[in-house]
């Protein structure tokens, strides 16, 4: 099968806990983790005079999703994983914090130190479905999609109606010309959530694959209508283009 050359579905990756528990004060900790993604300078600051207070554990935390947010990707994984090492709290939240090293890792463009993290991380809440997504976007993107299939067919085992899941799992099926076994997520997917943007641009993809321009274009269209500013759309007009470029 002659395959369109196909940007790879972005899934973007949020902070997300893991079963995390909340350090005391919890009122502190909560306000500066907030701070820190929604406006991370601010989050550093607030962080570092916390620390300088006392603040422990929570702070550090704290500073470290700040890095995230400013950029400092590299360093901010290295804390979160001595972090991660050090603390004397629950699997939980040592698993949460090894999660967002994963994530910082993989925007730091080392997928390798990601799946370490990652793994490390699922040894100390296995099965979590949180961390599975996040081993599957890294593997989706080094290429690895068999792999993606197998840790996404066990996410989707504890919960089925997981449609970010189901929908990267279609990408993977795509790259390994199981078309039907795509089409069959993509379409699950959607009976949960029309509007899911990334769903209907992996459909526009499929679409594309059997000679369906018409409805590929519907696709990236609809997507680009509902979520201009997202990556998604961003992949639909680049995709758009390439079919432009095909027609002319």
């Amino acid at each position: 099968m002659k395959r369109l050359t196909i940007l790879l579905v972005p899934i973007l990756l949020a902070a997300v806990p893991v079963g995390a528990e909340v350090i005391e004060p919890k009122s502190e900790y909560r306000a500066c983790l907030a701070l820190a993604r929604q406006k991370p300078d601010d989050g550093w600051e607030e962080a570092i005079a916390w620390q300088s207070l006392g603040g422990g554990e929570p702070a550090r935390h704290c500073a470290a999703v700040a890095l995230i947010g400013l950029g400092k990707y590299a360093e901010a994984a290295k804390r979160l994983e001595a972090l991660a090492s050090q603390s004397h709290s629950s699997g939980g939240l040592r698993a949460e914090m090894l999660a967002q090293a994963g994530q910082a890792w993989l925007l730091a463009g080392d997928a390798v130190k990601a799946l370490a993290a990652q793994d490390t991380g699922l040894k100390l809440v296995p099965g979590s479905p949180d961390l599975l997504l996040d081993k599957a976007v890294t593997l989706a993107g080094v290429g690895h999609y068999q792999e993606v299939v197998e840790v996404l067919t066990s996410l989707l085992k504890s919960q089925p109606n997981r449609i970010e899941a189901m929908t990267l799992r279609a990408s993977a099926y795509r790259y390994l010309d199981k078309l039907d076994l795509a089409k069959d997520d993509i379409a699950r997917a959607l009976v949960l959530d029309p509007s899911f943007g990334d769903a209907l641009l992996e459909r526009g993809m499929l679409r594309r694959l059997e000679d369906n321009a018409a409805g590929a274009r519907e696709d990236w269209m609809k997507t680009i209508t509902l979520a201009p500013d997202s990556p998604a759309a961003d992949t639909a007009r680049r995709n758009l283009e390439i079919l432009d470029v095909k027609v002319k």
